[in-house]
């Protein structure tokens, strides 16, 4: 049988070691390479095209969730487990929003890193126990309730609020986006409306509050 191709993607030395020492005690699993940041991470998928990525959600631009979302259109049968210390439901369902199709906690032990390494690449989706707990939970509450003002977002005003929330300008997001100055600037101010908040501080706060983007674990 052939080894199960791992890409390892995580910014701090020491824990992406521990990992790696964890992986390379595993059967059937192999790792192929390493990277420390978003941008290496999506040379290292051109390059070795993984079975599986382990991917910490918190890596220096672009963060976990946006590699997520690229390799999940760019390389469908490239399946994403996000590495994370944060049990938040909201992370969860942006990670698998994003296409991940598995969700581990850093403080797993080896075997859960094996189950979650061999179940995605069996094409199945796996989520540390906590946080499939959180999920079910969050779906129950929300099942009948009113839409969070956040849900009343159209997906360009998400990706607008998002960008904001990661400090780009106008200008940024206008060029990001491939829209005007101006579009960028209603978009900006529908945001605005919408949630009801009317300053970039409170939008950078509700963006981390609802898991929009993530702060450095």
């Amino acid at each position: 049988m052939k080894p199960i191709r791992v890409l390892l993607v995580e910014d701090h030395a020491l824990v992406r070691a521990g990992f790696r020492a964890l992986l390379q005690g595993l059967r059937e699993i192999e790792i192929v390479a390493e990277a420390g940041n978003g941008k290496d991470a999506l040379r290292s998928v051109e390059a070795h095209q993984p079975d599986v990525i382990l991917l910490d959600i918190a890596i220096p631009e672009p963060n976990g969730l946006e590699v997520a979302a690229y390799v999940a259109k760019k390389f469908p049968n490239v399946r994403v487990i996000i590495l994370s210390m944060h049990a938040n439901e909201e992370y969860v369902l942006q990670a698998l929003s994003a296409g991940a199709v598995g969700y581990l906690l850093k403080d797993a032990d080896a075997s859960e890193l094996e189950l979650a390494v061999k179940a995605v690449a069996r094409g199945e989706t796996y989520l540390s126990s906590p946080v499939s707990k959180l999920v079910i939970e969050d779906y129950v509450q929300r099942v009948g309730r009113e839409p969070r003002p956040i849900d009343r977002l159209t997906p360009r005003q998400r990706e607008v609020l998002r960008l904001i929330a990661n400090g780009h300008t106008t200008k940024r997001i206008a060029q990001e986006l491939n829209i005007s100055i101006k579009t960028a600037e209603t978009h900006r101010a529908q945001v605005m409306k919408e949630l009801g908040v009317h300053d970039v501080a409170g939008l950078v706060r509700y963006a981390i509050h609802v898991g929009l983007v993530i702060p450095d674990d």
